[in-house]
């Protein structure tokens, strides 16, 4: 059974806004989800027909089974969300609100192993949240969405106002996740954090998926290989890396030669005719695409990836 899976997924609002446009998605049990997009991509309004608090234009889905509009209770009993614009009651402490929250969903945690989880002060708890921090607030609002041990945890945007500490606690908690049989949807801007975390990633663009696939597989997709780059003694007169069979372009800046290849092959038969043509190679290594590159070619319209998205959306 899948985790989530939507079909014809489809939330217009008026006549001429489409939020999220037939979203065929599937997320797997057990894996940590990575959906991206810019700003006004629909990842939100998504998260929010998962959880009913939107209702679809058209098509349907389900959470862990269940039908997210005619099965919300069974939904909302098996998922914990960290919501990207959450409300807390400024006057009530942060253990008050994991209380309430455990009493909610008739759950048996401790209030105190949650705020250990989320590597909040226990004293801290005990003062009203109207003043926290953004951080803090972030933490208590995380907490509560791992009360009942969930089988799916949903956060979007879970690093808002954290600290590099706070970044790590969010990557750990969604890895342990995942590790004890739970599965994450994790929608964030963060996106070294995403390429740290997640098993595949989808890419929303003006609402519509352009892309899901491991972080690897974009890679394979959009052909970038990876660069290698040689640092030699002297370059050797003559050298011709163009003509093997992978590489795609080749550079060089005093003693350092770079070239992008779309295999490993490739790779080693570059450092194999280096050697080759007499230069002594004294240092060497090789950088892939991030996920941020991956991302902007998916989303960018000045792009051959982003205009074709952008086309097939006309």
């Amino acid at each position: 059974m899948a985790a989530i899976e939507t079909r014809n997924l489809t939330r217009r609002y008026g006549e001429s806004v489409v939020a999220v446009d037939s979203l065929d998605l599937t997320v797997e049990e057990g894996e940590v989800f990575g959906f991206l997009g810019p700003n006004g991509a629909g990842k939100s309004t998504t998260i929010d027909m998962l959880m009913d608090y939107v209702r679809p234009s058209e098509g349907s889905a389900l959470v862990l089974g269940y039908d997210a509009q005619t099965e919300t209770e069974q939904v909302h009993e098996r998922v914990g969300i960290l919501p990207d614009g959450y409300g807390l009651y400024d006057r009530l402490s942060g253990r008050r609100h994991l209380e309430f929250a455990i009493d909610l969903k008739d759950a048996a945690d401790d209030p105190d192993d949650l705020l250990a989880r989320v590597d909040l002060d226990p004293a801290a708890a005990e003062r009203p949240v109207g003043g926290y921090s953004k951080g803090m607030t972030q933490r208590i609002a995380l907490a509560i969405a791992l009360v009942g041990d969930p089988d799916l945890l949903v956060l979007d945007e879970p690093s808002s106002g954290l600290d590099p500490n706070g970044v790590r606690l969010v990557r750990d908690i969604a890895q342990d996740h995942a590790a004890s049989g739970g599965t994450v949807f994790f929608s964030s801007h963060i996106l070294p954090q995403v390429e740290a975390v997640c098993d595949r990633v989808g890419i929303l663009n003006r609402g519509r998926l352009v892309a899901v696939d491991t972080i690897d597989g974009l890679r394979e997709t959009l052909e970038t290989g990876s660069l290698i780059s040689v640092t030699v003694d002297a370059i050797p007169t003559g050298l011709d890396l163009a003509t093997i069979e992978g590489v795609t372009s080749v550079h060089t800046d005093g003693r350092t030669i770079e070239a992008n290849c779309r295999t490993p092959e490739a790779k080693l038969a570059v450092l194999d005719e280096v050697r080759a043509a007499g230069a002594a190679v004294q240092d060497f290594g090789t950088t892939e695409a991030s996920l941020e590159e991956l991302f902007t070619t998916y989303t960018g319209a000045d792009t051959p990836a982003g205009a074709a998205a952008v086309e097939a959306q006309r």
